[in-house]
């Protein structure tokens, strides 16, 4: 590794995009194409307080296919991050969540519509 706290650096860089593509970051727009939400008043990113703690282990190995034997990192985390957390909402709920963000409204629906179908089987099996 070039550089350790270079690369834990672009780990944890990973991870807190991949939060907020997975709980935070939509972009929202009117009936007329309109951004609604240009600006970070209203577009919602991660912040330190939303990430959590991670630790970092490394397991190094050189590319053949460069003269350092140097590779990129930090990039796989961004799409593992938000695959996470979305099968952690499905497991948590029983159904996969078909959209990202899981923003807490989101959330809130896709819990309203597994109520809604519940009472509908239970007033058919009735």
């Amino acid at each position: 590794m070039l550089n350790p706290k270079i690369a834990n650096g672009q780990i944890l860089g990973g991870v807190a995009h991949g939060l907020g593509m997975a709980l935070f970051e939509e972009m929202i727009y009117d009936s007329e194409g309109q951004l609604l939400n240009g600006s970070f008043m209203d577009y919602l990113c991660p912040t330190a307080g939303e990430m959590p703690e991670v630790v970092i282990e490394h397991n190094e190995t050189l590319s053949p296919l460069t003269p350092l034997g140097a590779k990129g990192l930090g990039e796989g985390n961004v799409m593992s991050a938000g695959a996470a957390i979305a099968n952690a909402v499905a497991d948590a709920l029983g159904i996969e969540p078909a959209v990202l963000p899981l923003s807490p409204t989101r959330i809130w629906d896709l819990l309203s519509q597994m109520r809604k179908e519940q009472v509908t089987r239970e007033t058919v099996s009735i």
